[in-house]
């Protein structure tokens, strides 16, 4: 009789204990239920805040510049935009003075007279001595860059050289420091970026220096130079024949390609002394070594005085230039209201500072700094600024500890981890790295397809070149539901390995289990970022590529948050939810360091769209797209693929940055907002862009084209007919030419059956006409080309001499299948411009670009050394003709315009300016060739 009641209160205590389970159960679900899911609302403002902060931080780093100072702010010893101003807007008034112009001797005459009022007014204790160099004729030829494989004629060059050093210091000049820029511009600008901005920064820099000298151990020469824009002459013939050149210890170029904002240092070295020296002292530091890798790489192919410096006269030293508004290079708007207050400032500030830092220097480098630079491979230094305040600088050999520790590192944890894990966590991982790879491919395909597609359907293929902010509706919206659409689908897969894994483990409810696999599967999203950025930081180390840094701090700050809030040791310990604050610690790093430049980069490519054809050309290498060296010939590339590759960049940018950002929206009720925003803004783009709302180019940034009047001569040797005249109009932006010919009208026919070969390249697509081209040139103006004796056939030798009949600025083109080598001079003259030996070619020709003053000789003797295998005597003579086979092809320019020409550019469309290079024919040219049977 007393045991029931202890029955029935044992049998009580497990109904009570069996309830608290239940309840305990149904809280830890319920906890479960709510940690698992994240408002979409937060997830949108961290998203929001994420993009605010990089659009932050490239504006406080490229766009905020000094106030502008004046001559009475600055004072006699500092330096002064507002007086800097008033030598650009004397040089821009001139009008465009390339080489050979009479404008140009203005231009030098307007730098020799301010040179000498610097004389004049310098410190009592200072020397400064101005130099009127005249260069005697010479040839260059470059081993690397843009005029790879060319070789360069220069004749009739004259600069102003100043050198500024203390009187009571006899040493200083045998130790110089060089600061050059270029007064000459190409005959479509007038140059207030390109370069006038730079010489009037030397300008009021050597007024300032003239008062601070007499404290200097070493002098300053400033070299204002001309035929920097037809193949860097001026500065090679500085090196190679003024006798203050062997005193140069140390090269500064200063350089535009665009015009305005700040003054970036994109080269060093290959000695960081001087960078090291810039970084102490510059006010605002400004330089990203991934501009020195893009032109290392061959990515960018334009190129500077600098290369001379380095690889011709084996200096260290800086290259620093504009690039903001790239899309105006080298034509009508490059122009004094372009210029942004506070340019001139931030560079002339930061030059002063290092100038007086560095001549008042016993260490300046010594030596030949090529020949020594395999020598310091590990002295390279890797470079960044922060903000524009603050730069970071640290060398190759400190690079390669830092960049091998983490690595180690990190493999070190992978593999500790996935130990501990076993093969669940190795299958794991592989299935968030498809995660990764997954939003990769979808995110470049959505953008690419977008770019691809849009040259089918807009009236232009580069819609958003006169308003870049497009391209976020464009390419970064499709690039951005393309990454969450690859993630979402590697979550799917993961998330069902995670479920099958997860259903072996009776110990836990469906409930708790459904939310643990969720939170599993985020947090394996979150860390193979980790191992994308560990992949990127592995190759960037191996091949020693400067801006591996990047993948340094987007790798480190992430895990370093992930590791300090996260991570746990307890293999029993069911996850949690990722915290906002790992996510927000680990972007903070990253975004501050790189967001801005990232930006950079995409408006820098939007800009250079204006001029793909003459700028890019892209190939497959090792199955990855990467940059290499130009495409000369307009209208070769397909339409679609200046926007495919910024599209593409766009998307590799979203897919490598938000991959941890992304990985948190899965929990959250974002996706469908996110997918609805992006939809409605490419959407509304894209009505933008079809209906014309938003033109595709304005005034202030025009399409680039070209207008020649051409004289053909070609395949009429020794015949009584008329040379070919005619008027083409090409343009190196991508896109047709039907509604600029719309306007112009002149009887203009457009195709790309349309070819003409102008030496240096080729126009595969154009307009052309033949009406009314007889006015504005004569036949005295046709260069000839002349056998002058080929006694010695049976020895392979050919005697040929060449009348430019005037001619200052041409180009010609030598048979290498035919031609072995061949010397060129003077005519009249013993010494040879060119001797034998040393010469390269391009596609099977090599090339001679000429450019001079106008007293520049214009008849020249050849003398070709024919290859043992020569098919001229193998082949039927009417056949080589029929098929124009080539010995010699010849253009010469005049930069003067035709009645024809004249014409039509006065009625081109205001969208449109002349773009310049030192390719471009100007605006009349003349061809002749030579047939290889002769």
């Amino acid at each position: 009789m007393r045991k029931r009641p202890q029955v029935a209160s044992s049998s009580s205590s497990s109904e009570a204990t069996k309830a608290a389970d239940e309840e305990t159960e149904r809280k830890n679900n319920n906890v479960y239920v709510r940690s698992a899911k994240r408002s979409g609302f937060v997830w949108m403002i961290v998203f929001l805040a994420a993009m605010y902060s990089a659009w932050g931080v490239y504006y406080y780093q490229y766009q905020q510049l000094p106030p502008p100072l004046s001559a009475e702010q600055a004072g006699k010893r500092g330096f002064s935009e507002i007086e800097a101003m008033k030598h650009v807007k004397a040089l821009t008034e001139l009008g465009p003075h390339p080489v050979g112009s009479d404008v140009l001797d203005q231009a030098v005459q307007y730098v020799l007279t301010a040179s000498e009022k610097i004389k004049e007014t310098s410190h009592w204790e200072v020397d400064v001595e101005v130099d009127f160099f005249h260069a005697k004729s010479g040839a260059n030829r470059l081993v690397s860059g843009v005029f790879k494989g060319r070789t360069l004629i220069y004749s009739d060059l004259s600069h102003i050289v100043v050198r500024i050093l203390p009187k009571y210091v006899a040493e200083a000049g045998e130790n110089a420091i060089l600061v050059s820029s270029h007064i000459d511009t190409v005959f479509s600008a007038e140059g207030a970026g390109d370069c006038s901005s730079c010489v009037a920064v030397m300008l009021e820099l050597a007024r300032g220096i003239s008062q601070w000298a007499h404290g200097f151990k070493n002098a300053v020469i400033f070299l204002f130079n001309t035929g920097e824009e037809e193949g860097l002459n001026g500065a090679h013939s500085f090196v190679t024949q003024h006798p203050w050149s062997t005193t140069v210890r140390l090269a500064i170029d200063l350089e535009a390609m665009g015009i305005g904002g700040k003054a970036g240092i994109f080269q060093a070295g290959p000695d960081p002394w001087a960078l090291e020296n810039f970084a102490l002292v510059a006010k605002y530091p400004s330089g990203q070594i991934t501009a020195q890798d893009l032109f290392s790489s061959g990515a960018i192919t334009s190129t500077t005085d600098f290369q001379i410096y380095k690889e011709v006269a084996g200096l260290s030293g800086l290259d620093f230039a504009y690039t903001d508004n790239s899309a105006v290079y080298h034509t009508k708007n490059d122009k004094l209201d372009l210029i942004q207050p506070g340019s001139l400032q931030h560079l002339g500030e930061n030059m002063l500072a290092f100038l007086l830092q560095t001549a008042a220097s016993s260490h300046l480098p010594k030596g030949n700094a090529v020949e020594e630079e395999g020598k310091t491979d590990y002295e390279t230094v890797i470079f960044f600024d922060i903000l524009g305040s603050h730069m970071i600088l640290y060398r190759q050999r400190f690079a390669n500890m830092l960049h091998n520790s983490v690595i180690l590192q990190s493999l070190l944890i992978w593999t500790a981890s996935l130990l501990m894990g076993g093969y669940p966590a190795a299958v794991s991982l592989a299935l968030s790295c498809l995660s990764a790879i997954l939003t990769l491919v979808f995110s470049v395909s959505f953008s690419a397809a977008v770019a691809f597609i849009l040259p089918q359907i807009s009236p232009s293929p580069v819609p958003y070149v006169a308003s870049p902010w497009l391209v976020v509706g464009l390419f970064a919206a499709p690039a951005l539901l393309g990454a969450l659409t690859g993630q979402h689908l590697g979550y799917i897969v993961l998330k069902r390995y995670l479920a099958n894994l997860y259903s072996k483990r009776k110990q836990l409810s469906p409930v708790i289990q459904a939310e643990v696999i969720k939170l599993e599967a985020e947090r394996w999203l979150f860390k193979a970022g980790f191992v994308q950025w560990l992949i990127l930081l592995l190759l960037g180390n191996y091949y020693k590529i400067g801006s591996s840094y990047v993948a340094l701090v987007w790798l480190v700050p992430p895990a370093f948050a992930y590791g300090l809030l996260e991570a746990t040791l307890t293999p029993v310990r069911l996850p949690r939810p990722l915290k906002l604050a790992t996510l927000l610690i680990g972007l903070a790093v990253p975004i501050l360091i790189s967001a801005g430049s990232f930006i950079r980069l995409i408006g820098i490519i939007i800009a250079i769209v204006v001029r793909f054809d003459s700028t890019i050309a892209w190939c497959i290498y090792a199955e990855v797209f990467i940059a290499i060296i130009a495409s000369q010939n307009p209208g070769s590339t397909p339409e679609w693929l200046g926007s495919v590759i910024l599209a593409v960049f766009i998307a590799v940018v979203i897919s490598l940055t938000l991959v941890y950002l992304l990985s948190y929206v899965h929990l959250s009720g974002a996706k469908r907002p996110i997918v609805l925003a992006t939809c409605v803004l490419f959407g509304f783009s894209l009505v933008l862009v079809l209906s014309g709302t938003v033109p595709p180019f304005s005034e202030d940034t025009a399409r680039a084209v070209n207008v020649v009047h051409v004289v053909d001569a070609t395949g009429r040797f020794g015949a009584k007919s008329e040379p070919s005249s005619y008027a083409v109009l090409f343009s190196t932006t991508p896109g047709k030419l039907t509604k600029e010919i719309e306007q112009i009208k002149e009887g203009f026919v457009c195709g790309r059956e349309n070819i003409v070969d102008f030496v240096t390249f080729s126009m595969e697509y154009g307009c052309l006409t033949y009406d009314d081209t007889d006015g504005g040139w004569s036949q005295s103006d046709i260069p000839t080309i002349q056998v002058h004796s080929d006694a010695k056939v049976d020895e392979g030798i050919t005697q040929v001499s060449i009348d430019l009949k005037g001619s200052v600025r041409w180009s010609l083109a030598i048979n290498a299948d035919e031609i072995e080598d061949f010397t060129f001079k003077e005519a009249g003259e013993s010494e040879e411009l060119v001797p034998v030996g040393g010469k390269t070619s391009l596609d099977g020709w090599r090339i001679i670009q000429y450019s001079g003053g106008k007293n520049a000789p214009s008849k020249y003797d050849m003398t070709l050394f024919w290859m043992k295998n020569s098919t001229r005597s193998a082949r039927n003579v009417d056949e080589q003709k029929d098929e124009q086979h080539l010995l010699l092809k010849l253009r010469t320019d005049f930069n003067r315009l035709t009645p024809k020409a004249e014409k039509v550019m006065s009625k081109l469309p205001p969208w449109c300016t002349l773009f310049g290079k030192s390719t471009s024919p100007q605006t009349l040219s003349f061809l002749n060739s030579l047939p290889v049977n002769y």
